[in-house]
C-alpha cells in the first residue's frame, strides 16, 4: 500500500496504554504515523527506540511544535481524560478524524458538545472502548440477544486489584466503565437509574472530585435498566485477588466472561426443581464458548481507520456511545457523592436536544 493510500496518524501521548496505539497504528498497513507528541521527552525517545521510528516521524512535546502537516488525516488521543475536550476540539476544528481514548470526557456537556462539533465538521468521533471490540464481548452479545439464556434476573461484574492507585480520579472514574459498556452492549439498552456507594481508605483527604469525602477506593455500583434487569458492579484497587470477571444470570442459564480464565467465555445450566416442600439442582453442567483469538485493541484500530477511510459513524463506540457512558457515570458520581441516593438518567439524545434548545438564540 502506498503513503498516498494510507491514513496519516498524529498519535497524542505514548503512555501505559498510548504505546500500544502506536504500536497497533505501526502494525496497521493501511496507517502511517507521522507524528508522537507527548510532554515528556524521554517517552518520546523511549518510542522512538523501542520502535525503530523513522526519523521523519515528528517527535514533539505539544501541539503547537508540529507544523501544518496536510498528510495528517487523523488523531488518536491516549492523554488524561481533563485534557481530552481541548485536545479533541481542536483536532476536530483543524479538520481531524479523532480516535479518543476512554472517558471521552469527564463532564457530559462537553462530551456533547464534541459530538455536535464532529458532526458539524463531517468528521468521525470514535472512543476506544476496547472491550466492545473483544471477542467474548461480541459472542456473548449474541448469547443474550438469542434468549438463549432464558428470562434475563441480573447481572454482576467485579474488577479489582492491588493499584495503580489514581489520585487524578476514583476508582469508580477509574474502572467502571468498562463493564457498563459490556452490560449495556449485551442487554441493548442503557441504565434508566443508578446508584452508587463507596468508601475511602488510602486518600481521606477531600479533593476537587469529592470535596469533603476524599477519592473513594472501593465502589459498589448498581444499575437498573428498563426491562426490570439490574446489574451490581464492585470497584477496587487495593484488592490483592485482581479479578476481571462479569455475568449475566437468567432462568436458563448464567453468561460469565471471565477475563483472566483459559476458558473466558462460558454458559453455566442448571435449575431448581422443587422436591417435597425442597429445592434441589439439576441438570447441571457447563458450556466452553468458542472465541476467535484476536487483540480487542488491533481490533479497535481497524475499525477506527475505516470510518475515517469511509467517512461513516462507528457503529460500535461512536462519540455519542461515549457521551452516553459519561451521562452514566457522572450519575452514579453524584448518587455516591450522597451516599447511594438513587439518581435517574435520561436519554442522552434527549439530553443533547435539551442542550441544545437551551443554547439556541432566544431561549430563556
Amino acid at each position: 500500500m502506498t503513503h498516498d493510500q494510507q491514513t496519516g496518524i498524529a498519535v497524542f501521548g505514548v503512555g501505559r496504554w498510548g504505546v500500544h496505539l502506536l504500536r497497533n497504528f505501526l502494525e496497521q498497513p493501511q496507517a502511517r504515523v507521522l507524528a508522537v507528541i507527548d510532554p515528556d521527552r524521554s517517552r518520546l525517545a523511549a518510542v522512538a527506540e523501542q520502535f525503530s521510528l523513522d526519523e521523519r516521524v515528528i517527535l514533539a512535546a505539544d501541539w503547537s511544535a508540529v507544523p501544518p502537516y496536510p498528510q495528517v488525516e487523523a488523531v488518536a488521543i491516549a492523554t488524561p481524560a481533563m485534557t481530552h475536550y481541548s485536545l479533541i476540539t481542536t483536532a476536530l476544528k483543524r479538520g481531524y478524524h479523532v480516535l479518543a481514548e476512554k472517558p471521552l470526557t469527564l463532564m457530559v456537556t462537553e462530551a456533547l458538545e464534541l459530538c455536535r462539533l464532529a458532526q458539524q465538521q463531517q468528521r468521525q468521533l470514535v472512543v476506544d472502548h476496547t472491550y466492545l471490540f473483544h471477542p467474548a464481548v461480541a459472542r456473548g452479545r449474541e448469547v443474550i440477544q438469542g434468549a438463549l439464556l432464558g428470562d434475563l434476573r441480573y447481572g454482576y461484574a467485579t474488577r479489582t486489584h492491588l493499584g495503580p492507585v489514581r489520585q487524578d480520579v476514583d476508582v469508580l472514574w477509574d474502572l467502571a466503565i468498562h463493564d457498563i459498556a459490556v452490560f449495556n452492549t449485551w442487554l441493548g439498552q442503557t441504565p434508566y437509574q443508578v446508584q452508587a456507594k463507596g468508601t475511602v481508605w488510602l486518600q481521606p483527604q477531600s479533593s476537587s472530585l469529592q470535596p469533603g469525602r476524599g477519592v473513594a477506593d472501593l465502589v459498589w455500583a448498581t444499575l437498573h435498566y428498563p426491562n426490570g434487569f439490574h446489574g451490581l458492579i464492585q470497584l477496587c484497587w487495593l484488592n490483592p485477588d485482581k479479578q476481571r470477571r462479569i455475568g449475566v444470570v437468567g432462568n436458563q442459564g448464567t453468561l460469565v466472561f471471565d477475563e483472566l480464565s483459559a476458558a473466558s467465555l462460558t454458559v453455566h445450566r442448571g435449575k431448581l426443581e422443587q422436591r417435597d416442600n425442597q429445592f434441589r439442582p439439576v441438570n447441571q453442567h457447563q458450556e466452553v464458548l468458542s472465541l476467535e483469538p484476536q487483540e480487542p485493541l488491533q481490533q479497535v484500530c481497524q475499525h477506527f481507520l475505516a470510518c475515517v477511510r469511509q467517512n461513516i459513524a462507528s457503529q460500535v463506540s461512536s462519540g455519542w456511545v461515549g457521551a452516553e457512558l459519561v451521562q452514566i457515570l457522572s450519575a452514579l458520581a453524584q448518587s455516591l457523592q450522597a451516599e447511594g441516593q438513587p439518581v435517574r438518567i435520561s436519554p442522552v439524545v434527549s439530553l443533547a436536544q435539551a442542550l441544545a434548545q437551551s443554547s439556541s438564540p432566544g431561549v430563556s
